[in-house]
């Protein structure tokens, strides 16, 4: 098999970007330092130094209206270069703590060997990349690409249906939340998600929302979002892997890049509907 360069090089919509086992290690997996040499989108939440940083609110933004709003994601795996980069801005934008295996969102690495067997590697949640010398790569694959993972914020979620006290709950513009004051911290929307984007928040000084002991998970940033800001994931990506928007607006990044790509969901057969679209996937991930 030929080796090819970055995602980039490959075809839009016509699949994975397929890398040779020496391909994959010669560019560290996550490609950090052209994570690091890139340019970043407008307004992303960097400081002078580089460091990722809470942002401020946009000023004078107009009353916020539900109804006028149907949020959705598109993650394009044929552009994740694996920097891990959203998931440290999601961390500190979000307060969520600082345990590799507690995350809102997080990367995954997708190797598929030549004879389908498919590896999933995410170490430290992806948050600082991945090792170049990673074992878990096989000598002979056929495809590998960076998969980020996060709520699927479903049109039919499981995860509020078991809710014993109505805690988990979807609002008009598509996000399922989780209202801090009513959860009881039970667990059953933890084992109802099929796509594991649940955690327990654990006691500490660092929690999303100052409350131990429920349940917590990615709202695209809700708090974001409502005053026109992008979710922070979305901000600080480089290469633009992560498109966010509002599909009642045709022009939004998100409806175009539902018009030109080829998209799927992830276990589509669960009926869940989720509002998070990926390209590039190789068969059904589970």
């Amino acid at each position: 098999m030929s080796e090819t360069g970055m995602a980039g090089d490959t075809e839009q919509g016509a699949g994975p970007m397929t890398l040779s086992r020496r391909r994959i290690l010669q560019l560290g997996l996550a490609a950090v330092p052209a994570a690091c040499g890139a340019r970043l989108l407008a307004g992303a939440l960097t400081s002078a130094d580089g460091a990722v940083r809470a942002a401020e609110p946009a000023p004078d933004a107009p009353a916020y209206d539900p109804s006028a709003h149907d949020w959705a994601f598109v993650i394009d795996t044929t552009t994740c270069i694996g920097c891990g980069r959203c998931v440290e801005a999601c961390k500190l934008e979000n307060h969520v703590p600082e345990e590799d295996d507690l995350n809102r969102t997080w990367v995954e690495l997708h190797v598929v060997a030549d004879d389908g067997t498919v590896t999933v590697t995410s170490p430290e949640g992806g948050r600082f990349g991945f090792p170049a010398d990673d074992a878990a790569v096989p000598a002979s694959i056929r495809a590998a690409y960076f998969v980020p993972r996060t709520c699927m914020q479903c049109e039919n979620p499981p995860c509020t249906w078991v809710c014993p006290v109505s805690a988990t709950f979807r609002t008009e513009d598509g996000v399922v939340l989780v209202d801090e004051r009513r959860c009881i911290g039970c667990g059953y929307c933890l084992v109802a998600c099929p796509y594991g984007a649940r955690y327990m928040v654990p006691a500490g000084e660092t929690t999303p929302k100052g409350v131990s002991g429920i349940v917590d998970k990615c709202t695209f940033c809700y708090h974001r979002i409502m005053r026109g800001m992008l979710p922070a994931c979305t901000e600080v990506c480089p290469v633009n892997a992560r498109i966010f928007g509002d599909l009642i607006d045709p022009t939004s990044a998100v409806s175009v890049a539902l018009t030109e790509k080829r998209v799927r969901v992830m276990k589509p057969a669960l009926g869940t509907k989720p509002r998070v679209y990926y390209t590039g996937l190789e068969g059904e991930v589970e």
